[in-house]
């Protein structure tokens, strides 16, 4: 099939072919013409499948002729990264429409933001707790909404957001039209289905959690404390050229991320102590290929869009199969191909179990050939938490102890508290606030 089948207006057909794009994946092939249609969709399908250009082909071609100053639509993602994604995949596709895209989300100044809403962007792609901030305000009300689309609605119940999603549907006109996209279906999610969508068209490319079939998935068994040098000699030793790899916790981010560079191997790291223009900086590099390695958290793990991304390494093994679905989809998008390697310590054997009886498969065990797996073991990348407590306090102690010296040392240089007197100074500015 031909995206010229789909009937879509001929400018998004030069758009789309300019692109380079000559037909379209399955899940567009089948949402599309219901979504032209006016339809409700229920999709259910695979992270990296085209389901970004599955809903905004239909509103692009729905509002491609109409007059311009007010928001009709509105997307709704997860993160900051996904809503920036899909505001580039609207400006490539849009490229000959006319018609703007605006992305609202946490890290950055809220006055462009607001001008956007303003001067009514065409499409808003939000994440819901920056555009809660924004529902507070008048300009914000969004009258002329026609169009709203929940993207990667199981990540939004992940990260606890159903119960702003809730107070959005309560703000906005009721839309025309409702399309909901989900690589998995939950309960809660269903339930929501039943209650926002009118009689949808269904697409249920997939229900149970499984890679895209591109992604050729291996498991290299390794003690915790070589996770590093094997990670290293993986890139050394030319099995990987440029990776993305996902630690457990932002703290191993950063250590790994240092560790790489000591050994020439250039990285830089994403995660939610980053700011918007760190993060967005290292997402840039690493797709110019100004760094082979982006390390990030789960937080990135949706909205990371890289074309021909070789590799993704699970450099710690996700508590959850749906974690290790979004993290190896970011290789294999678009009907291509990757691999996915995952370092599997001995601790983590049983949640890796987990894994494989979720996606329904066993994933190849391999070893690199020449690695020292019994060398002396490594500085670990992450001090135990009650190690890293009891040094904070331990420092809070001493710090409390050098303030209360100098004081003493100034108080007994002026005379106010010399001769042994234990009244205590009155402060000056009242009592302190908490």
């Amino acid at each position: 099939m031909a995206f010229a089948t789909l009937k879509l207006h001929p400018t998004l057909l030069k758009g789309v072919d300019s692109l380079g794009f000559s037909r379209p994946t399955p899940i567009q092939s089948q949402a599309i013409p219901p979504a032209l249609e006016g339809r409700d969709l229920l999709a259910c399908a695979a992270t990296g499948s085209g389901k970004t250009a599955a809903f905004l082909l239909p509103i692009l071609h729905r509002l491609i002729d109409r007059p311009r100053g007010t928001t009709r639509a509105l997307v709704l993602a997860p993160t900051r990264e996904l809503a920036r994604q899909i505001v580039d995949d609207f400006t490539d596709l849009a490229r000959y429409t006319g018609l703007s895209a605006a992305a609202v989300h946490g890290g950055v100044k809220i006055g462009p933001q607001e001008k956007a809403f303003r001067r009514g962007a065409d499409v808003i792609v939000a994440t819901p707790g920056r555009l809660l901030d924004h529902f507070q305000y008048d300009y914000a009300r969004l009258a002329g909404l026609e169009v709203l689309v929940l993207d990667e609605a199981d990540r939004m119940l992940d990260m606890g957001f159903l119960p702003d999603i809730r107070r959005i549907l309560r703000h906005i006109p009721k839309p025309e039209q409702t399309l909901f996209f989900s690589a998995t279906m939950p309960r809660q999610i269903e339930k929501l289905t039943r209650e926002i969508l009118d009689r949808p068209a269904e697409i249920a490319l997939q229900r149970k959690a499984a890679p895209a079939e591109g992604v050729k998935q291996f498991a290299y068994p390794v003690p915790a404390s070589l996770k590093g040098a094997l990670l290293i000699e993986l890139f050394k030793s030319g099995r990987m050229d440029e990776a993305l790899v996902f630690t457990r916790t932002k703290h191993r981010a950063n250590r790994l991320t240092k560790l790489l560079n000591r050994n020439g191997i250039q990285a830089e790291r994403i995660h939610g102590n980053r700011s918007q223009a760190q993060r967005t900086k290292a997402l840039a590099g690493f797709k110019r290929g100004d760094f082979r390695v982006l390390v990030a958290t789960d937080i990135a793990a949706r909205g990371i869009d890289v074309e021909a991304l070789g590799h993704v390494v699970n450099f710690d093994v996700p508590n959850v199969a749906e974690d290790y679905i979004h993290r190896v989809g970011r290789t294999a998008r678009a009907e291509m191909t990757g691999e996915a390697f995952t370092l599997v310590s001995p601790q983590e054997k049983q949640d890796f179990g987990q894994i494989e009886r979720a996606v329904g498969a066993s994933i190849e065990r391999v070893r690199h050939e020449g690695f020292a797996y019994e060398a002396t073991a490594e500085e670990p990348l992450e001090v135990p938490r009650g190690e890293r407590i009891r040094a904070i306090q331990k420092k809070r102690a001493e710090d409390r102890k050098r303030a209360a010296a100098k004081k003493n040392g100034k108080s007994g240089s002026n005379g106010e508290s010399g001769g042994g007197s234990s009244r205590p100074r009155r402060r000056r500015y009242g009592k302190r606030r908490g």
